[in-house]
C-alpha cells in the first residue's frame, strides 16, 4: 500500500519472476492508475496497461524507454529486468520521485539483492530511501497427487530440520505412475521469501551494514527465508524434502 518506491523480484532464470510481476500488476491495476511496462520481450498482454517492448536495433533500450516513459507521468512502472547501472539508477530516481516501480534481478536470495544493487554502483542512501521490499523465489516440482506415498524421514534428516517443522506434518515421497510419466512429480509450486524494508533495515542499508547483520535483523522482525518456506511446503505433502534441499538449501 506504499504509494511509491521500488519492489524487486529476484531469482534465477526460469523461476517465474515475470509471472509474479504480472500477477502483482493485475492485482493493483485500475482505470484510475496509469501503468506502463518496459519489457524484452512483452510476454503477456495486460489490459489497462501500456506495454513497451525494448528494441536494441532501433536504440530503444531499457534506459531510453524508461526516460521517455517518465515524461508520460505514470503511477506505476514495471521494468522487465534491470540489466545495467544506468537503468537501475533511473529506476531508483523514479521510485524516489513518487512512482511505484517493479523490476527483477538475478540473485540467490532477497538480502543479496541489496548488496547486488550496491555493487552495481548505486549509493546505499539512495537504495535505503527507495526500496520497499524484495521477494526472492524458486520453482519446485509438485508431487503427483495420484501416486505420492506417505513417508517417514530418516532420523538424521528429521533432526536436521526439526526446528523448522510445523506442529502437524506429513512427508511424502515420489513414486511415479502413468499420470506423471513415472516421475512422481506433476506441475510446479513456488517457494519464496519476502524481505520488507522496515525503517530499521533501511537505516542499516544506508550505513552499509553487512548482509549477515541485515539478515539477523530481518529474522528478528519475522522474516521467513525460502528454505523454511520450502520445508513447510514439503511438510504439507506438496513437494518432497529432496526437492527443497536441491533447490533452496544455501
Amino acid at each position: 500500500h506504499t504509494p511509491y518506491g521500488i519492489i524487486f523480484v529476484t531469482g534465477p532464470t526460469g523461476s517465474g519472476k515475470t509471472t509474479t510481476l504480472y500477477a502483482a500488476l493485475n492485482a493493483i491495476k485500475s482505470v484510475q492508475t496509469k501503468i506502463i511496462t518496459v519489457e524484452d520481450p512483452v510476454e503477456y498482454q495486460l489490459n489497462l496497461t501500456q506495454q513497451v517492448q525494448v528494441n536494441e536495433k532501433a536504440n530503444l533500450t531499457f534506459s531510453s524507454a524508461l526516460r521517455s516513459i517518465l515524461r508520460q507521468d505514470p503511477d506505476i512502472i514495471m521494468i522487465g529486468e534491470v540489466r545495467d547501472t544506468e537503468t537501475l539508477r533511473i529506476a531508483v530516481q523514479a521510485a524516489l520521485t513518487g512512482h511505484l516501480v517493479f523490476s527483477t534481478l538475478h540473485t540467490n536470495d532477497a538480502i543479496s539483492a541489496v548488496t547486488r544493487v550496491v555493487d552495481m554502483g548505486i549509493e546505499p542512501y539512495l537504495i535505503s530511501g527507495s526500496l520497499i521490499a524484495i521477494e526472492a523465489q524458486r520453482l519446485v516440482r509438485k508431487l503427483c497427487p495420484h501416486c505420492k506415498t506417505k513417508y517417514i524421514l530418516p532420523k538424521t534428516a528429521h533432526d536436521e530440520i526439526q526446528h523448522l517443522l510445523p506442529e502437524e506434518y506429513q512427508f511424502y515421497k515420489n513414486i511415479g505412475c502413468e499420470k506423471c510419466s513415472q516421475t512422481g512429480y506433476l506441475g510446479r509450486e513456488m517457494i519464496s521469501e519476502i524481505l520488507v524494508i522496515s525503517e530499521t533495515i533501511s537505516s542499516m542499508i544506508a550505513q552499509g551494514a553487512s548482509k549477515a547483520a541485515i539478515k539477523e535483523r530481518a529474522l528478528h522482525e519475522g522474516f521467513v527465508d525460502m528454505y523454511k518456506d520450502g520445508i513447510t511446503r514439503a511438510a504439507k505433502g506438496i513437494t518432497t524434502l529432496d526437492e527443497i534441499l536441491r533447490v533452496a538449501k544455501g
